[in-house]
């Protein structure tokens, strides 16, 4: 009898445990967290909230959202000393799994550009149930558009998908907010980059 190949695996669920566990009450610390800053982190504090959508356009409850960027200055984060000084760490992870609305929320500060020729964004990495590789995009701010206009990396993105990497402004509990939802497929597919 001849067998055949197996399928490839999947990420399971399972790396809630291992990766967001305080956020799924599991009885030990989670090495990164949804809040990047302390209440007095230099720069303008601020919180990026949205969604996944699968292609059919549910939300997906078992996503896991990481983001990396720099500092209010443009710079990133090179030592624990950068850390303790700032109270900004640079990266952060959040599960969709635990809110009603299946959102991710991060408390952080709004990144500066890194050149003069880029705009300010932020890394994201997804990963959830059901894809080989995790996918990677990135946030742009909509309140930057001259800076926007300018930069090489959004450029190359063709003129009609632009706005998918783009979060909207907006006011919540005093605290300035922007909302960027991620499409994984489908007429509103966010832009992926193969990295």
């Amino acid at each position: 009898m001849k067998l055949g190949q197996t399928p490839s695996q999947t990420v399971g669920p399972y790396f809630a445990y291992g990766l967001t566990p305080e956020q799924y009450l599991y009885n030990f610390r989670s090495a990164f967290r949804p809040v990047l800053v302390r209440d007095d982190t230099p720069g303008t504090l601020i919180e990026i909230r949205g969604r996944v959508f699968d292609g059919a356009g549910n939300p997906v409850g078992d996503a896991m959202i990481e983001i990396a960027h720099a500092d209010a200055d443009g710079k990133f984060v090179d030592t624990l000393q950068d850390v303790e000084r700032t109270g900004f760490t640079g990266f952060g992870r959040c599960g969709t799994g635990t809110d009603l609305a299946n959102r991710f929320s991060f408390q952080t500060v709004k990144p500066g550009a890194c050149g003069p020729d880029e705009a300010p964004y932020v890394n994201v990495i997804v990963t959830m149930r059901g894809m080989l590789l995790h996918a990677f995009t990135r946030i742009y701010f909509e309140d930057e558009a001259a800076a926007n206009a300018k930069d090489a990396v959004l450029a190359s993105v063709p003129a009609e998908r632009r706005d998918t990497l783009i979060a909207r402004r907006e006011a919540r509990e005093g605290r300035i907010a922007y909302t960027f939802d991620i499409h994984m497929q489908g007429d509103r597919e966010t832009v992926f980059f193969d990295l």
